[in-house]
């Protein structure tokens, strides 16, 4: 596209756009900056779709500074984040180490007081449970429809990485109650199963914990026995919030647990 004589095949602001997205999402840094330099010496100014690639690419590698750097051009530029904007950030923040979280989250207050507010409150350890659970709640109902379970998760996996297993048990309740999740438990009288497609990792460690809990109260309070069959179903392959694929993430913590669980030979994932 560069080397046409066709002015009408040059590449355009998409065009660059596209690139870094594509460099950022296996994480090549100095790809996705080459292609930003390109784009701006060829005219064009990033926008908000360039800026949320390049910080998705910079929390990856753990470049928690170029994060900020890059939210500082997103006000220089005077582009109003969005709901995307937004989860992006509380996606890099889940990745980024204690004692550099602070920078993350004022760019989240920055971008979104209400959210900024939840996620304070989930790292204040005074605060309890159920302060949590309503400014959750206000903030997922207030929440457009596709950002809802991308916040959910996220803000789970940060409530399993600090140790607070409290708070991201009474988001998931408050998910529920709220339809973001639906069907995440199933009950036949030969199986009761667990379904964590979709979810992210702390999402769904939160699941099973509750769900051993439910378990564990069923059989207290009826005296009956478990079915013959109890299965999580995880999906196979990568999943959007690890490489790693959450299979293989549920196996080490299920052995961890000596948890008499097993893969099924005859249904992958």
């Amino acid at each position: 596209m560069k080397a046409s004589m066709d002015a009408r095949s040059k590449p355009d602001s998409w065009s660059y756009s596209s690139m870094v997205t594509l460099y950022s999402s296996t994480a090549n840094v100095l790809g996705a900056e080459g292609i930003l330099n390109e784009m701006v010496e060829a005219g064009f100014k990033p926008n908000i779709f360039v800026l949320t690639s390049l910080i998705r690419c910079y929390g990856k590698v753990g470049r928690t500074d170029d994060v900020v750097r890059s939210f500082g051009m997103l006000q220089d530029l005077g582009i109003i984040p969005d709901d995307r904007f937004c989860g992006c950030l509380l996606s890099v923040a889940v990745n980024t180490p204690a004692e550099e979280l602070g920078k993350v989250i004022s760019c989240i207050e920055t971008s979104n007081a209400q959210l900024g507010a939840v996620v304070k409150l989930l790292l204040d350890r005074s605060s309890s449970p159920e302060s949590f659970r309503e400014a959750a709640s206000e903030l997922l109902g207030s929440s457009r429809g596709v950002v809802k379970m991308p916040y959910c998760n996220c803000l789970m996996d940060l409530c399993v990485n600090l140790n607070q297993i409290d708070k991201a048990c009474v988001l998931l309740d408050a998910a529920q109650q709220l339809g973001i999740y639906t069907n995440i438990q199933t009950r036949t009288q030969t199986q009761w199963s667990l379904h964590l497609r979709g979810l992210s990792v702390g999402a769904a460690l939160t699941t099973l914990h509750v769900w051993i809990n439910d378990l564990y109260t069923s059989l207290q309070s009826s005296g009956e026995g478990l079915p013959p069959l109890l299965g999580i179903h995880t999906g196979q392959g990568k999943n959007t919030y690890t490489d790693r694929g959450l299979a293989v993430m549920f196996e080490a913590h299920l052995k961890e647990l000596d948890a008499p669980f097993h893969e099924a030979p005859d249904k992958a994932g």
